[in-house]
Parts: structure tokens; sequence; C-alpha cells
């Protein structure tokens, strides 16, 4: 059952629970995709309704960002917990690492996929990078046939929302992947170019405020927030 919150349906999981679905859809016939929606996403689908249609047609919609959790907390219908794309993907590769299954990278500058292919490979034995592309591409069809000729399981597309989820119900099926994933900047974390937030801020749901802190100019995406509890507060008046 997923939690409707301003529009976009949010599947009620635990990280762990979230990780077994991932695996299933890995393994079932078809193209299947997961999203990893934050505030800013949801304020997005706001005003964007074919990112709406995309975000809610995924097969996993995972709760990111604390802002998430507390607008559920608002409306009355909280949610588990909160599964950020980073955890989901480091527990996934964990569980791929075990059966040998196929990775593709996709995303970022040019250079950084394959340095984070090489520390991941390094921190996951048994996982398999099968390829790896920047996201600095015109044309769909070239990626697309690297992914399908690599025939991995599973790709981590990154290539910021909400462009990485329509790029991913639009080409997911030609693909031959079992498993899409939207992880917007991870593979600068996984390549070490850039530090997660420290544990103290990841535990305190405080890592949006890190980030602000290291680089002012996301301010403007940071009133997303703030816009979205009011939002939240809105619904909450029309639902009682």
């Amino acid at each position: 059952m997923r939690i409707n919150i301003l529009g976009v349906g949010f599947d009620n999981v635990t990280l762990d629970q979230a990780v077994a679905e991932g695996m299933r859809l890995m393994h079932t016939v078809g193209a299947h995709y997961v999203v990893t929606p934050n505030p800013e996403i949801v304020e997005v689908c706001r005003e964007d309704q074919e990112a709406m249609e995309t975000i809610n047609g995924a097969d996993l919609v995972l709760a990111d960002g604390i802002g998430v959790i507390y607008g559920a907390k608002l409306l009355g219908t909280p949610l588990k917990e909160r599964v950020p794309g980073i955890e989901f993907a480091q527990a996934l590769m964990e569980r791929m690492a075990q059966g040998g299954e196929g990775l593709f990278l996709l995303g970022a500058r040019p250079g950084v996929a394959e340095q984070a292919a090489q520390r991941l490979q390094s921190r996951y034995p048994g996982l398999r990078i099968v390829g790896t592309h920047d996201g600095y591409f015109q044309e769909d069809g070239p990626v697309v046939e690297a992914i399908r000729s690599a025939a991995p399981a599973v790709v981590f597309v990154c290539l910021g929302a909400p462009k990485q989820e329509k790029w991913m119900r639009k080409n997911g099926p030609a693909t031959g992947a079992g498993l899409l994933v939207g992880l917007g900047g991870c593979l600068d974390v996984f390549s070490g170019e850039v530090q997660r937030a420290p544990e103290a801020f990841q535990k305190l749901g405080l890592e949006w405020l890190h980030r602000l802190l290291k680089n002012p100019s996301r301010i403007g995406r940071m009133m997303k927030l703030p816009l979205f509890l009011l939002h939240v507060l809105g619904e909450r008046g029309c639902r009682r």
C-alpha cells in the first residue's frame, strides 16, 4: 500500500523490505524501475504532470528525504522509515555481490563512473561492473545499445531528477536490464569526488543542511523544503 503525499505515492517499506523487493523485481520478467523522491522532487511533480505520472508509475517509490517522513506524519499516514537512495543502492550491491550480478553505471561527468566502478568493485567483491557511461550524451540510442550489449541485471541511472526518472520509463525495456534505479548524484559519492554528510547529520536527517553549508548556492533549491511543508499543512487542512 502506498502513502499519498501531495499526489506522490510512497511505498511504506523499511530499507530491508525495499532491498528484498528490488531483488525480486530484478529477477522478474520485464524492466522495472525504482525512484527515490525527496520533497524537492515532490514539488517538481506538482508542476510537471509527466514527472508525476513517471514517479507514480515506478515499481518502487522510496522516501529519500526526511521532509517526506515529516510530511507523512503531519498527514496522519506515517511511513515506516526513511529509505535514502544511496543506502538502498549500497544494500542492493551487497546482495548482488553474493550472486555475482552485473551492474551498469550511467551518469555524472566523464570519468566519474569509471572511478566509481573501481571503488565499488573493491568494496563489494563479487559485484560485476559490466559497463559505464557518463551522463553527457545527446542521443539515447547509443547508450541504450551499450547497456543492452553489457547485459547488466541492474542499471544505476544518475542523471538528476526528473530527467533520470523519465529516461528510465522511456528506455528501460530497451536496455534489457531487469531493474533500473534513479540515484541522482550518487556516482559522485561512490567515486570519492563528493563526501557524504557526516554520520551525525545522516542520523538526524540533516544531510540537506550539510550540503547547503558546503554549497550555499543551493539555497534556491533548498527553499523547496519549507514550501513542501506548507503544502502538506494545506493538504492536512483539506483532509479534515
